[in-house]
């Protein structure tokens, strides 16, 4: 899932309203200069621990492409009685509502070591992308650029740590290769050359979207070398305010990032009427499309706004093959231990439509584990895990238990 489309939009609406407000305000102890602390890791998305105004712990996404914080629910704000500002009610295209946001000053945001005073939050009215729902875990926010702009930060998905690092004590690692970005409205882009087949290649300009949990999104609108392959598929690719976002999926043959070489990637080409091309892009920068987290996720990345540079080393996974949705299913979690497990997609011609999966089922075992053992990342490393292999799933639909088995296939 991008989560970029409902954060280009609050920024946008409520972006003078924020500038109005105190210092963002990030530190560290007294006569500390790093502080390191564990993560997790849900589809390819960092998520730390937060504590708002010094009482509700949460989780926040760690997102580069934000300016802003953004509280996904405001039943949690409400707890804390948090005095509102303002309100917006932003809408779409035809004057169809989306999103109503509010806007709260002088919170506090407290990660393990490191002290948050004075913030400006957005809230959403509820979870209008559902993330705890479609990641499998409890996330109650978003963190951007008012922690990238203050620190070095390192992420190493493989030993799942955060380093934060104050910029003046920070030194430059001998094994990490360093790319040059460009801070351009508080976000970071970069320039890569793309590898579209044999015969076209072309310099592109892309975000760096910590934020976002696909590898490659390209927009075919903006260079004429950016054309979706022959081969691919048509899928969901993300969910906006809108509902879900269409696109093309394709495999194009490599992206260079410094001296390293990433091929075969899985990339993402959205419909030109999607509401990701309408709102995710920002008016105010021009690009071709953005990097993310399934890329970013096979190395150890540093971020380093203030410097505009980032650097790179690989981890054991930069020669992982991709894979897209082998199965064919989209599957969310609900309930409130987020232990049941619906589909809410069958991809056409994909190997569970033609078993006879479809949407509304609910799983009820994969491959003899009760789905009470599992959780939603497990149940989509079973369905992603490599073509060829068998998944049989109980599932329930209208009361009555079935059977299905499939082979997962590759459609790329």
């Amino acid at each position: 899932m991008s989560f970029r489309t409902v954060l280009i939009l609050l920024v946008v609406a409520a972006g003078a309203q924020v500038g109005q407000c105190q210092v963002l305000g990030f530190s560290l102890p007294p006569g500390k200069t790093r502080v390191q602390f564990p993560i997790e890791v849900y589809n390819n998305l960092v998520v730390v621990p937060m504590i708002l105004n010094n009482q509700l712990p949460l989780k926040f996404i760690l997102d580069t492409g934000v300016r802003t914080s953004i509280l996904t629910e405001k039943a949690y704000s409400d707890i804390l009685n948090l005095p509102y500002s303002r309100k917006y009610t932003i809408a779409g295209p035809g004057g169809e509502k989306l999103v109503d946001a509010y806007v709260t000053n002088n919170v506090s945001l407290d990660l393990p070591g490191v002290q948050g005073r004075g913030h400006a939050m957005l809230v959403l009215d509820q979870d209008y992308l559902e993330l705890r729902n479609y990641l499998g875990t409890d996330v109650h926010g978003i963190l951007g650029y008012e922690l990238f702009s203050r620190f070095i930060i390192e992420v190493n998905y493989e030993q799942k740590m955060l380093t934060l690092m104050l910029p003046q004590r920070f030194r430059e690692k001998k094994r990490f290769e360093w790319i040059p970005i460009q801070i351009e409205d508080t976000k970071p882009y970069l320039t890569a050359s793309i590898e579209m087949n044999d015969t076209t290649v072309l310099s592109a300009k892309l975000l760096v979207d910590s934020g976002a949990s696909h590898g490659l999104f390209l927009e075919t609108t903006s260079n004429p070398k950016i054309r979706v392959p022959e081969r691919h598929v048509t899928s969901i690719i993300g969910r906006g305010l809108g509902g879900v976002i269409t696109g093309q999926i394709a495999k194009i043959k490599s992206i260079k990032l410094g001296k390293y070489e990433v091929t075969n990637v899985i990339t993402n080409f959205p419909d030109p009427n999607s509401y990701m091309d309408t709102l995710k892009t920002s008016r105010l920068v021009f690009r071709n499309g953005s990097i993310g987290g399934e890329v970013l996720s096979r190395f150890t990345v540093i971020y380093n706004f203030p410097g505009e540079k980032i650097y790179l080393k690989k981890n054991s996974s930069l020669k992982k093959e991709f894979f897209f949705n082998l199965s064919g299913l989209t599957v969310r979690a609900k309930g409130a231990r987020l232990k049941n497990f619906e589909i809410t997609d069958v991809r056409m011609n994909s190997a569970s439509q033609l078993s006879d999966v479809k949407s509304g089922d609910r799983i009820l075992s994969v491959n003899g584990i009760e789905a009470t053992d599992l959780d939603l990342n497990t149940i989509n490393a079973f369905l992603n895990s490599k073509p060829g292999r068998r998944i049989s799933l109980q599932i329930e639909r209208d009361g009555v238990r079935l059977k299905k088995e499939f082979r997962l296939e590759d459609p790329l």
